[in-house]
């Protein structure tokens, strides 16, 4: 796992903490600001796997090329 992946899932663990904070104490503000936290770790983290996944395929191009 690439750090852009755990930095991904880090937001979106405090997003879905500040969210639900934000559910039970009313607070309309901190819920959106929550959900918008945790959307945005959502992104960060697939775009963490799919540039583990391009470079995996670079390398496996590269080594096809080799032999």
């Amino acid at each position: 796992m690439g750090k852009q992946e755990k930095q991904g899932k880090a937001k979106k663990r405090k997003g879905r903490a500040k969210e639900a904070v934000g559910i039970v104490t009313g607070d309309s503000k901190l819920e959106r600001e929550g959900s918008r936290q945790r959307t945005e770790g959502t992104i960060q983290e697939s775009l963490g796997k799919a540039r583990q996944k391009v470079g995996e395929f670079v390398d496996e191009v590269a080594e096809k090329i080799k032999d």
